[in-house]
């Protein structure tokens, strides 16, 4: 009878819904956990490239941790590693190749820090303590969830680098178009170099810790 419950469980129960919202904040991979902080420094100067590898990173979670589930019942123990690995490399050459065919900008300028993807520890993280123990579409939800979590700090890093770095949002000249400059405004050189995102990302985290100050300590 248990079994049959949860078949009948809807796809977006408040079980399913909270592995896509407790990313977002309470659970953040960046800010509780830690995790991908290289790719958060590397690709935040502009707020382009940062959303597109957010969405790069969620893709390769979510469908990473599908797949992964779907074979956790065919892979050895012994060999799980190399699975995920495969299954890492070859979600992020799709993606690769993708960007290289309808992204191409935006491609040379994240650079190596696509092929890096497979080494993000978020992705194997999720893999090894999510995905090889649930099912498929608790796991799917699960990768997507912490890919938005990964994501969403990327682009409120890239938002403020950009903006008073730049001037610019998305490339478009937003303090030009308000008259910032013409009152003695100068863009701030300090906000493109890759201290100022580590010190932003640091910012995050406190504020981020000090709400959920219970959850550190339990930890």
């Amino acid at each position: 009878m248990s079994e049959e419950v949860k078949e009948k469980e809807p796809l977006f129960s408040l079980k399913n819904r909270k592995l896509l919202s407790v990313p977002l904040n309470r659970e953040n991979p960046i800010t509780i956990q830690v995790l991908g902080i290289c790719s958060a420094l590397a690709v935040t100067a502009k707020l382009e490239p940062a959303v597109v590898m957010a969405i790069s990173v969620t893709f390769v979670t979510g469908v990473g941790n599908l797949v992964i589930s779907l074979l956790r019942k065919s892979i050895a123990p012994r060999i799980r590693i190399i699975v995920q690995l495969t299954v890492i490399a070859t979600l992020v050459i799709m993606v690769d190749q993708f960007l290289k065919a309808y992204a191409y900008d935006v491609s040379k300028q994240l650079s190596v820090f696509v092929g890096l993807i497979i080494t993000n520890c978020i992705i194997m993280g999720r893999f090894e303590a999510f995905g090889m123990a649930n099912k498929p579409w608790p796991s799917f939800l699960d990768g997507i969830g912490n890919g938005l979590g990964y994501g969403m700090i990327l682009i409120i890093v890239s938002f403020f680098r950009e903006l008073f770095g730049s001037g610019t949002l998305w490339g478009y000249p937003i303090f030009e178009k308000i008259g910032l400059y013409n009152i003695g405004y100068e863009n701030n050189g300090m906000m493109i170099l890759p201290p100022m995102a580590l010190i932003l990302v640091g910012i995050i985290i406190w504020v981020q810790r000090s709400k959920y100050r219970d959850l550190i300590e339990d930890n």
